[in-house]
């Protein structure tokens, strides 16, 4: 990813520098399970770890692979340039470079989701902040668009929470998921290494072994692991989408934070733009992207090809990059975001009452008035208010068919705000705690 949308400590984890280092890892500690195998001596396997504060010159790994056309064997030519030839003629043994390869990618992804975690530890705990912060401030609910029934800005923020919760969830199991690995050998017999050696490398790495692998290490694992982040992003999404219409200049119910300095447009000076949402959105079609190219890498030739491989090179680090950016930009957008309750309280009253209607038929057929006619006496007024900016109260307390059935007490009842909010507790407890 470019560095505008990047952060530090994701792009460090996918540098050729981090790479190197876990392939050297992989294959000291696949050294050290062979000499207790008695496979290699024990003093080749102590010799490998002599490069361990070695600097692998990326460069140098480059250059022989430019001839050698393959990249594990140029490590491989690096790595003897260090620790001499005689003790590197054990280093790798039994093992193929899907091996290091596979492994590698596994302790990589499994190390970005922990960064990733962070990010939605740090975008639930700005929700949850928010959702106490207004669980009581009013503002109408919408359905395709258009007034609805009165919620509140705290149940906005509650079901972005639970949402945002079950992604997380989902990431934890993603990254079981592929925090596995594979050091099996040529398709994943074990035919020239021992299954301890698996077991060891897995074990200094934070792995489990892979059940079974054919040389590589299945990609429906990796498939579930980038469709998780898909959902992830079309959540961060699902958020900064009901900020931009809440930005919008007819609501203004919110807008990201402007600071001392900041310009919103080039050519207006007036512009207050919703720029860290609209980024957002496109941040997540970019994760989303990797998704299908995940899936199509489940079906291989036999025990193994490397159709999938230029595609995990890209996604591996874009998608996890990416992703972690926009965590973060959307914890602090939160964090910062502006609200205007008393702008939610003119949105809501903007139609004199009319968001009632609902209270006011169900009291209707209470009172003994068939459903049908009392949908008929409720949009026969809120017709008035649509195309005559009429008063809804006004104009049911006017209506002798309506009056016939409830008296102006209880028409006047059916306008209490409250009525609305009464359960706001029990759903902050469902999604909370008690």
């Amino acid at each position: 990813m470019i560095a505008r949308y990047s952060r530090p400590e994701m792009v460090a984890l996918w540098s050729p520098e981090t790479k190197f280092r876990i392939w050297f890892e992989i294959e000291a500690h696949a050294c050290d399970a062979q000499a207790a195998l008695g496979v290699i001596p024990a003093a080749n396997a102590a010799a490998v770890w002599r490069a361990r504060d070695v600097t692998f010159v990326v460069a140098r790994i480059d250059e022989i692979e430019a001839v050698a056309k393959h990249d594990v064997i140029a490590f491989l030519t690096h790595l003897a340039e260090h620790i001499g030839a005689d003790d590197a003629r054990f280093v790798h043994q039994g093992m193929t470079s899907s091996d290091v390869l596979d492994t590698t990618l596994n302790v990589q992804l499994v190390r970005a989701t922990d960064l990733l975690l962070v990010g939605m530890d740090r975008v639930l705990a700005a929700l949850k902040s928010r959702a106490y912060q207004h669980k009581d401030d009013v503002r109408i609910g919408r359905s395709h668009g258009i007034h609805a029934e009165p919620t509140t800005m705290g149940l906005t923020f509650a079901r972005f929470y639970a949402e945002m919760a079950r992604g997380r969830a989902r990431l934890v199991l993603a990254r079981a998921e592929v925090a596995t690995g594979a050091i099996s050998g040529a398709v994943g017999t074990f035919a020239n290494i021992d299954p301890s050696v698996e077991e060891h490398v897995c074990k200094m790495l934070g792995l489990t072994p892979e059940p079974i692998s054919t040389q590589v290490i299945p990609r429906d694992r990796h498939a579930m692991y980038f469709a998780t982040l898909g959902v992830i992003a079309s959540s961060i999404e699902n958020v900064a989408l009901e900020i931009r219409h809440m930005q919008r200049t007819e609501v203004l119910e919110a807008e990201e934070f402007f600071s001392p300095g900041q310009k919103g447009s080039s050519a207006m000076p007036h512009k207050r733009n919703p720029v860290l949402s609209e980024n957002l959105t496109g941040l997540a079609r970019l994760v989303r992207m990797a998704v299908v190219p995940a899936l199509e890498n489940v079906a291989m030739w036999h025990e193994r090809d490397i159709s999938h491989s230029s595609v995990e090179r890209a996604i591996g680090p874009d998608t996890t990059i990416t992703l972690d950016f926009a965590l973060h930009r959307l914890g602090g957008l939160l964090e910062k975001l502006v609200i205007y309750p008393e702008t939610m309280l003119a949105n809501l009253h903007k139609f004199r009452g009319l968001v009632m209607s609902q209270r006011v038929m169900l009291a209707l057929t209470q009172a003994g008035v068939s459903r049908e006619d009392s949908y008929r006496l409720v949009q026969r007024n809120a017709m008035r208010v649509w195309e005559e900016g009429a008063d809804f109260k006004t104009e049911l307390l006017g209506d002798a068919e309506v009056t016939a059935a409830l008296s102006p007490a209880e028409i006047e009842e059916k306008f209490d705000l409250g009525y609305h909010t009464k359960h706001v507790d029990a759903i902050f407890a469902r999604v909370f705690g008690a």
